[in-house]
């Protein structure tokens, strides 16, 4: 397991350094951090740590880093530090939440203490995690991209085998499928998985500063460059760069990013002196690359060099009989996230939801389950609590409805996709009532009326 870890951000010098040194003589290895931007970076599913996070700050708050890292992992452990007048807010963090709160002003001992067990709960956190794995059970990367189709079982296995190595790696998949997801994933299962994941968007950098942003600069290099600044690509050492939708990348910068994949090394703008980088590159494009070579808009020397190994990522449509159970699952976490009681997900909404397409992919099918949770259309019904024999049921039913949907009446891929016997499935439609005839023709009916 890596070394446990403190993040320590605070954006009070002082007590910044004055608070590390305390935490370091306590035997504790601390990184300190002025502000939450690059906190971010360093959390994932195999974070071996803690962060400890004034509230107040300027830019993001405490608060909205604990929310952050919730979304990244929510058992990474953020024990919060307050003045006074925050002990309230602290309280609403305990149950959004955060581990614990310490008030200032605090004794060293007092923090080293709270930290002990924050440690000691993270380490048993991980260490079921990787037995899970171990026992070949539901693991994070299952959590994160689950699906019982064949061609999500075979990219899991695929994401465990590359993400142990250190190739660079190419993921191809259209809008919202989930590359980024499966980038993470690749570092976070890899031995540099506790140091930083920088996510680039190449679509997004400023052409005039593109080569700033990515190699940094000495001071003077150009108008407005009064200081140096480490450029992505340095400020990445030792971790992981995600070049998103590198299709986007200008032509002419690509030769410059050809020559740093081949030598791992970059020059910042301004300097002569070379820096080198201990780096693992991920690219990921919705775009065919072999078709841009072709219109020559990307070069074929960098994509043969950048596809050491390549994931596809699966769209919705090739893995219909997905959709019921991911929606579910995205209902749960958005619920969890807005703060709602679990919700029962009617049988017809399922069904409805399995018969639709869904070109935004899993971006768009979790804007549905916001609005389903939140209730702001038609399918965000609100069910009645029921029992709990009595929600199972019908969770149950519409999964076996929406999977009966999808494959068209068809049962081995329905009883193969949901990992039960043809028997079991025969007395279970029988047991709701379900006859998968009337369910293809009600789908043929739909169809119709769509045309």
């Amino acid at each position: 397991m890596n070394e446990q870890k403190i993040l320590l951000v605070d954006d009070e010098e002082e007590l910044r350094r004055s608070t590390a040194q305390a935490l370091e003589l306590s035997g504790f290895s601390v990184e300190t951090f002025s502000n939450a931007d690059h906190v971010l970076e360093l959390i994932g599913y195999s974070f071996p740590g803690v962060v400890v996070t004034d509230i107040r700050m300027p830019g993001m708050d405490g608060m909205t880093l604990m929310q952050k890292i919730r979304e990244l992992d929510t058992e990474v452990p953020v024990i919060l530090v307050t003045g006074h007048g925050d002990v309230q807010l602290a309280v609403k963090a305990m149950r959004e939440g955060a581990y614990d709160f310490i008030e200032k002003p605090f004794t060293p001992q007092m923090l080293a203490g709270v930290i002990r067990r924050a440690m000691e709960r993270r380490s048993l956190v991980l260490e079921n995690r990787l037995l899970k794995a171990v026992a070949g059970k539901r693991d994070d990367i299952e959590a994160r991209l689950p699906g019982r189709t064949q061609i999500m079982v075979d990219l899991r296995y695929r994401i465990r085998a590359i993400g142990a190595s250190d190739a660079d790696t190419l993921i191809v998949g259209d809008t919202g499928a989930g590359k980024e997801v499966v980038a993470r994933a690749l570092h976070d299962i890899s031995a540099r998985a506790s140091r930083p994941f920088i996510a680039i968007n190449c679509a997004a950098l400023p052409a005039n500063l593109i080569e700033s942003e990515l190699f940094g600069h000495e001071a003077g290099a150009f108008p407005g460059a009064v200081r140096p600044r480490y450029g992505k690509f340095e400020h990445g050492r030792g971790g992981t760069i995600l070049l998103d939708e590198i299709g986007s990348m200008p032509f002419d910068l690509q030769a410059k990013f050809l020559r740093v994949l081949q030598e791992r090394m970059i020059s910042r703008l301004g300097s002569n002196e070379t820096v080198s980088l201990d780096v693992r590159f991920i690219a990921t494009s919705k775009v065919d690359l072999e078709a841009e070579v072709a219109g020559g808009r990307f070069r074929a020397d960098l994509l043969y060099r950048l596809n050491v190994a390549t994931i596809h990522v699966p769209s919705l449509s090739q893995r219909r009989a997905d959709v019921p159970l991911l929606f579910m699952q995205l209902v749960r976490e958005a619920a969890a996230r807005y703060g709602k009681d679990d919700m029962a997900v009617p049988p017809d909404v399922i069904s409805d939801i399995a018969q639709r397409d869904w070109p935004g992919n899993v971006r768009e099918l979790r804007n549905a389950a916001d609005r389903f949770v939140l209730g702001l259309d038609g399918g965000g019904r609100q069910a009645e609590v029921a029992g709990l024999a009595e929600r199972v049921a019908e969770f149950e039913r519409g999964v076996i409805a929406s999977a009966l949907v999808a494959h068209g009446g068809s049962l081995k891929p329905v009883y193969e996709s949901l990992g039960i016997s043809r028997k079991t499935l025969y007395e279970k439609m029988q047991k709701y009532g379900l006859d998968k005839k009337l369910l293809a023709n009600d789908m043929a009916g739909e169809m119709r009326r769509e045309l």
